[in-house]
């Protein structure tokens, strides 16, 4: 898409409904809005045969021709409302009450930095570990009940030798792989389990010998019972600590029979060492290293919104000039002025708004949005184009949360770079105009696209208050007025006196009307080219020409300096004329040189007709515009002559 060279991408695209949203919520206020506009979601996508139904319903079928005839280069969205006029940003020039909520704002900035209410409460994030790994707990517990039940068995057991002759050997035999099993698992927290397992064999032997008094095994309950499992622990204990604690638990019991329960007792002491050294494991892992965000180091006498300290005693005229933005959005209400303020200070640090500039983010959407040129007042102007057909730029922007982040901050980002070009000087425009083009905008069937532009507005509105000064929309759909009254009831008098809506096939004209026709892109019928190097850096303000139906236009261009070179630029509004160039010398009974023979130039041309001449003498270029319609056409120009330095020297001779 070719646009003028951007100076700054301010825009993305949405859909209609979004777009209203914005224009809304851009000054900051009218927040009951906000919610108003869910409901321009009732309203049906068009479809193939219901559009032309809706478009007879609007306006009746007309004629290109009569169009123009009756219809305004720009309309207010509603013309009974007076169109807005920027306030002045002079102390001087405002109201009573005006100047003591100013005053009192001034104080309460004060106050808070003096309080240090502006800094971002420090916060500390954790950054998550993986715990080492450890026995799962629901099969300890089983293991832990069998042992218990096991040990609780042993004393009846040790009573009558004859019923547990038989058990006693499995018990050993199954209790031995379970201790071996234990200090497996125990391996990765071997200093915690064996200091546990220590503690628990050394109140065993007490236990156990409490017991004392039960009858002295047989030898044949003796011969029953194995030899202690104490090789097997030896030869399969991985961990070189745990194995001699395993090997003393059966030493430390002189009895027989208290021999035959040992095993079982080792594993349960185990069993528990490890149910105790889980919630060890787990609090280590929750003492994971920690991150600080860093600090804000901002004195807060220091603190500034877009290059303007907020401290009146700084003595800067701009302060003045950013409060009364927030108490504008404010209605002059102090507390909700302070507010607003405050939240866009904090959100800004933590968005991390004043280095965004620094970010990179590509050039895909630079074709979207722009800011270039200025209007009549003085006022940057953005254009921002709706229109997103491209499917794969839109999976590119929009394809996942990551992606929808980085959108966000570009989005930020582009306006950031807009605001530079204002000044906030009290004498000069402290705001934008914002031209939205709705071609071939996305309809009420889109609403992923409208979600997350609504994310953007919600941003715009909040911290960005009081930057525009027009809104005009260009190329609107059928469904726009009707989208228009859903919201309009919501809006205040000073929103709504910011809008302007040019009528179809009146694009130019409207831009025409707000902005110098130089200051306008080539694809909206200006003469302003993308990295135009023949005018760039040049003063060359735009003439333009009314040719009345019927009617031949000759416009001349005086030029004396012999050697340079004279270049134009012009164009037509709505076109359809014929056109032709030649030069007249200044000399009696010179020849006229033809520059470019009469050529019909037709409403579907694109771009300015620009051309350039040599200058041997003295004399002038004549442009003729023959306007054979039947309808009164705008011719719109420019020229500069460029001079050779060898030239610029004999001139100056």
């Amino acid at each position: 898409m070719a646009t003028p060279d951007a100076e700054e991408t301010v825009a993305a695209p949405s859909t209609a409904e979004a777009v209203v949203a914005e224009a809304v919520r851009a000054d900051g206020g009218d927040k009951e809005a906000v919610k108003s506009t869910s409901a321009a979601e009732t309203i049906p996508a068009a479809t193939p045969e219901e559009a032309p139904k809706s478009t007879e319903a609007v306006a009746p079928e007309t004629t290109a021709e009569s169009v123009e005839q009756e219809l305004p280069e720009a309309a207010p969205v509603e013309p009974s409302i007076p169109e807005f006029k920027e306030e002045s940003n002079l102390v001087a020039d405002l109201k009573e009450n005006e100047k003591k909520a100013l005053e009192d704002f001034k104080l309460r900035i004060e106050k808070a930095i003096k309080d240090d209410e502006f800094r971002v409460p420090k916060k500390v994030v954790e950054v998550p570990k993986e715990p080492e790994p450890v026995a799962a707990p629901a099969a300890p517990v089983e293991e832990k009940k069998d042992a218990d039940a096991t040990t609780t068995a042993a004393a009846p057991d040790a009573a009558a030798p004859s019923s547990t002759e038989t058990p006693a050997a499995p018990t050993a035999e199954t209790s031995a792989p379970v201790s071996v099993e234990a200090v497996k698992e125990e391996t990765a927290v071997a200093v915690a389990v064996v200091a546990a397992v220590e503690e628990k064999l050394e109140a065993a032997p007490k236990e156990e010998s409490v017991a004392a008094p039960t009858p002295t095994p047989t030898p044949t309950t003796t011969e029953a019972v194995p030899p202690p499992a104490t090789p097997e622990v030896q030869e399969t204990t991985p961990a070189p600590e745990a194995a001699p604690a395993a090997v003393e638990a059966p030493a430390a019991a002189a009895p027989p029979a208290v021999e035959a329960e040992s095993p079982p007792a080792a594993a349960a002491v185990e069993t528990e060492s490890k149910e105790e050294a889980a919630p060890a494991a787990a609090e280590v892992a929750k003492e994971a290293p920690v991150e600080e965000e860093p600090e804000d180091t901002t004195p807060p006498e220091d603190i500034a919104l877009w290059g303007v300290p907020l401290l009146h005693t700084k003595g800067d005229k701009r302060t003045d000039v950013i409060l009364l933005k927030f108490l504008r959005a404010r209605d002059f209400n102090v507390n909700d002025a302070f507010s607003q303020l405050k939240k866009t200070i904090i959100w800004r640090k933590t968005f991390k708004a004043d280095t965004l500039l620094d970010e990179e983010f590509g050039t895909d959407l630079d074709g979207f949005a722009y800011m270039h040129g200025k209007d009549k007042e003085g006022h940057p102007v953005c254009y921002n184009v709706y229109g997103f057909e491209d499917k794969e730029l839109y999976q590119k922007t929009f394809g996942d949360s990551s992606k929808i982040n980085a959108f966000l901050r570009w989005r930020i980002q582009v306006l950031e770079k807009g605001i530079k070009l204002l000044n906030f000087s009290p004498e000069g425009p402290s705001a934008m105009v914002q031209i939205t083009d709705l071609k071939n905008t996305p309809g009420p069937g889109k609403k992923d696209l409208k979600k997350v532009a609504n994310q953007a507005v919600v941003l715009l509105q909040d911290n960005y208050p009081e930057l525009v000064a027009k809104k005009v929309f260009i190329n609107v759909p059928w469904y726009f007025s009707a989208l228009y009254s859903i919201v309009s009831p919501f809006l205040s008098q000073r929103t709504k006196s910011k809008f302007v809506v040019a009528p179809a096939g009146k694009t130019t004209e409207a831009l025409l009307k707000f902005i110098p026709a130089e200051y306008v892109p080539v694809n909206y019928g200006g003469l302003s080219r993308l990295n135009d190097t023949e005018f760039s850096g040049v003063e060359a303000p735009a003439s333009d020409v009314i040719v009345k139906a019927g009617e031949k236009s000759h416009i001349e261009i005086p030029v004396t300096e012999v050697g340079g070179t004279v270049v134009w630029d012009l164009a037509v509004v709505g076109y359809d004329v014929s056109y032709g160039a030649e030069y007249v010398p200044s000399a009696e009974g010179a020849y006229t040189t033809i520059i470019e023979k009469t050529k019909k130039l037709p409403s579907s041309t694109e771009e300015p007709v620009r051309n350039s001449f040599k200058i041997t003498e003295p004399g002038k270029v004549v442009l003729t515009v023959d306007n054979s319609s039947r309808k009164k056409k705008i011719v719109i120009y420019r020229h500069t002559v460029k001079v050779a330095p060898a030239a610029e020297s004999e001139l100056a001779g």
